[in-house]
């Protein structure tokens, strides 16, 4: 009888403990755990932020990835039409599909307010190695 390591004698498959979790990233609300730790987001919260944080970021907004990002502030300052937002549709698909290789099937829809000057976003993505399909909603507004 084989054994899958030097430390299992029983003859039993060894459990994957190590692949229950796989990905992890930080909480950006900076919401902290009951031991005064930052609580992290795992799985499908991570890419969720993943997704979330790829798309708001600017171009030089990382010192040491300057052309990881997008294009979305500058067309913020274009007129709150259709043509925006397919604009920003198009844009937010390309850096996805650029950077974020954990999610596949991307559907991105823009949908533009011009009574109230803001966009609403939503990207339904399926993640690849969880096969879990998901979405992240979001408002873009111009601030100045």
């Amino acid at each position: 009888m084989s054994s899958s390591s030097d430390y299992n004698t029983s003859g039993k498959s060894p459990s994957n403990v190590a692949g229950a979790i796989l990905y992890s990233d930080l909480d950006l609300r900076m919401i902290p755990n009951g031991v005064g730790d930052i609580a992290p987001v795992t799985d499908i919260d991570a890419v969720k932020n993943a997704v979330r944080n790829l798309v708001l970021s600017n171009y030089h907004d990382r010192p040491h990835q300057p052309f990881l990002g997008s294009n979305i502030r500058a067309l913020l300052f274009e007129p709150v039409d259709s043509f925006t937002a397919s604009l920003l549709k198009l844009e937010i698909e390309r850096v996805l599909v650029d950077h974020e290789p954990r999610v596949n099937a991307i559907a991105v829809t823009v949908t533009d307010n011009s009574d109230n000057n803001e966009y609403k976003v939503t990207i339904n993505f399926n993640v690849t190695s969880l096969n879990i399909a998901s979405d992240v909603n979001f408002y873009l507004i111009r601030l100045r």
